[in-house]
């Protein structure tokens, strides 16, 4: 089968692992088109693929007029999170497969209204909650699919950063309420989302306290205490916030249950600390050894590699995603229903 095309739009801070996701999967697709409204930054994309990979890659600062000149199966979304429903929805018009950033839109209505035009156009659409793939996650789902835990009662997901003003100053629309969200919509989001997949999902009530305690320059929170009580009687403990002082302390997810308890933290959720299990049929020494992630670059992780090659295989087969745009709107709920309440 010929190799699906690929296109990038956004070629700022994330966008280098959307480059490693196609080549690491360079026998099954290829990069054809990078987009970025500053012409330079695509050019740098194009560059940085053409390391590894020799074809033709044209670069635009349209992703309209990309759309008409060239022939693309599959586009990648890493703008401002603000610009990705329009992008997305121009892109499934136009027949095109889309995977796209987290948050996959920055309302409910939006992310619903991507989720109907990929279904209305018969194509797919994946959103990167790439941590879910990480290994130590993996082998957490698996125990709570196998009924290892018992009865759930609760998980905590900590998110304890810093981003200092020289973060914020990068970019313009960073910490506004239209293109970005405050640290639970941008830097809680995947962990968020690990917890509520990790519990079952289906939130009946969701209760917040948010502030702004160090980032005067920004419209939204940097700090975000949220509790979720979840279908399944289970609650979940988030606490987001990018005013640590003075760097990152951590990032981790814990999960409670009757017969079991799993703490993973890591650079990006990768790092598995803790597995103690009532039926103990391996010792927690030798899940931790199995589970390693690899090197980590930075908390984007791993996870894109592995959430390309699962999305180029759903398009072939016709399968859904295992992150589809049904999972990827779970979290974006949590959080708008957390931005209510506070």
């Amino acid at each position: 089968m010929n190799k699906m095309k690929f296109a990038i739009i956004g070629c700022g801070r994330i966008s280098y692992k959307h480059v490693q996701g196609i080549v690491e999967n360079k026998d099954a697709c290829t990069l054809v088109a990078t987009c970025d409204v500053l012409e330079d930054r695509a050019a740098e994309k194009k560059m940085e693929y053409l390391k590894s990979c020799d074809n033709n890659v044209n670069t635009y600062t349209s992703y309209q007029e990309m759309f008409v000149n060239e022939e693309i199966d599959v586009v990648t979304i890493a703008t401002e999170s603000g610009y990705h429903e329009d992008i997305c929805i121009a892109a499934l018009e136009a027949g095109i497969h889309v995977i796209v950033e987290k948050p996959m839109a920055m309302t409910i209505e939006g992310s619903e209204k991507m989720i109907a035009v990929a279904k209305k156009n018969n194509l797919k659409l994946a959103v990167c909650h790439q941590n879910r793939f990480n290994p130590p996650i993996q082998a957490l789902r698996k125990a709570i699919e196998d009924g290892r835990f018992g009865k759930l009662y609760a998980g905590n997901a900590r998110i304890l950063w810093n981003r200092n003003e020289n973060y914020y100053k990068q970019a313009p629309w960073r910490g506004t309420k239209s293109l970005d969200g405050g640290c639970l919509m941008n830097q809680c989001i995947h962990n968020i989302d690990l917890l509520q997949w990790m519990l079952g999902g289906n939130p009946t009530k969701v209760n917040s306290m948010l502030d702004n305690f160090d980032h005067p320059f920004i419209e939204m929170e940097d700090y975000g205490s949220v509790q979720v009580r979840f279908g399944n009687g289970s609650i979940g403990n988030v606490e987001g916030t990018t005013a640590v002082f003075p760097t990152n302390l951590e990032e981790t997810l814990t999960i409670l249950g009757e017969k079991g308890t799993v703490k993973i933290g890591g650079l990006a959720v990768n790092k598995l600390e803790s597995w103690r299990f009532a039926d103990a049929t391996e010792s927690e020494e030798k899940i931790m050894k199995d589970s390693l992630n690899g090197e980590i670059d930075s908390v984007y992780g791993n996870g894109h590699t592995p959430l390309f090659e699962d999305f180029i295989r759903a398009v072939k087969e016709d399968k859904k995603p295992y992150i589809s745009g049904e999972d990827g709107i779970e979290a974006v709920k949590i959080i708008l229903k957390a931005y209510q309440k506070g």
